[in-house]
């Protein structure tokens, strides 16, 4: 994301919570007083969200150190920056900082497990992330699926068609759905379709749907389906969606689909303990 758009959503973010300003710091801490503060993640995470943080102190002359990389995979106790400045600008902005910082890294620690999960069971399958995002913080969830090494399938409507079972029913089937997208489809589109039975999914497979959605199959019947896509002559990605949790994960996954997509690593996530320190506090001369 461009730097001005980006601090503009943040600008955003910290305008949120301030209001009309900080009374708190405003009346306990004196203008001119510098602190250092350090960032400490309190358990194990995969750190997301250190640009983001680093972009927001940075809009009010924070002078910002980070300690590691977004994508690094640290221990409880870490300090993952260090932050020098105005005192009432670090304590105004520390809970928004903190915010980002801990959503993004519960994303990237949670989608990280599962991938882990997926690549020493020595598969390929894809492990992405759907729409089921917050308002406003899907570039920020997306980008914390993709820190934690999985994929972020559709940030908007407009990046592919995704024909589901609502459009179905108003258009009167697959076929006629798929009629009415390639009349107006651009060929950079790929085209998806859900299917929530076997006979559905060989019927969009061999209409000429690019990947096929397995929504809300059982394991067996998503078994059975998978094998049929896969002796069709035609190639078409698989992916499966709905009803996949922690405990059986594993279980779709071993029937290697090209992708399993899962809304729960970003509309319900938790979120990663971290906390803001001050460390030194001084009165500028």
């Amino acid at each position: 994301m461009p730097d001005v758009i980006l601090q503009e959503k943040l600008r955003d973010f910290l305008e949120e919570d301030v209001g009309l300003g900080d009374i708190t710091t405003g009346a306990v801490v004196p203008a001119g007083t510098v602190v250092r503060a350090q960032i400490i993640v309190k358990e194990p995470a995969v750190v997301a969200g250190i640009l983001e943080a680093e972009s927001l102190f940075q809009m009010l002359g924070v002078n910002f150190a980070g300690c590691v990389k977004d994508g690094d995979n640290v221990p409880a106790g870490t300090v993952i920056a260090e932050v020098q400045g105005e005192g009432r600008d670090i304590l105004t902005a520390e809970r928004t900082v903190l915010n980002i910082l801990m959503r993004m890294s519960g994303i990237a620690t949670e989608t990280n497990r599962i991938v882990r999960r997926i690549r020493d069971a020595g598969l390929k399958v894809r492990i992405a992330a759907t729409r089921k995002t917050a308002p406003g913080l899907r570039y920020f969830d997306k980008k914390a699926v993709i820190i934690g090494g999985g994929d972020p399938h559709r940030f908007r409507l407009d990046d592919a068609f995704l024909v589901k079972d609502n459009h179905l029913k108003v258009a009167g089937g697959i076929g006629e759905a798929l009629k009415r997208i390639r009349s107006v489809a651009s060929f950079s589109k790929m085209v998806e379709v859900e299917a929530k039975t076997k006979s559905q999914a060989l019927e969009a497979a061999k209409l000429g749907a690019d990947i096929v959605m397995l929504d809300n199959m059982a394991v067996r019947e998503a078994s059975d389906t998978v094998k049929a896509l896969r002796a069709l002559k035609r190639k078409v990605l698989i992916e499966v969606s709905g009803g996949v949790t922690g405990e059986n994960i594993m279980e779709y996954a071993g029937l290697e689909p090209d992708v399993i997509s899962l809304g729960s690593i970003t509309h319900s996530v938790r979120a990663v303990d971290i906390s803001l320190k001050v460390v030194e506090v001084k009165t500028r001369t």
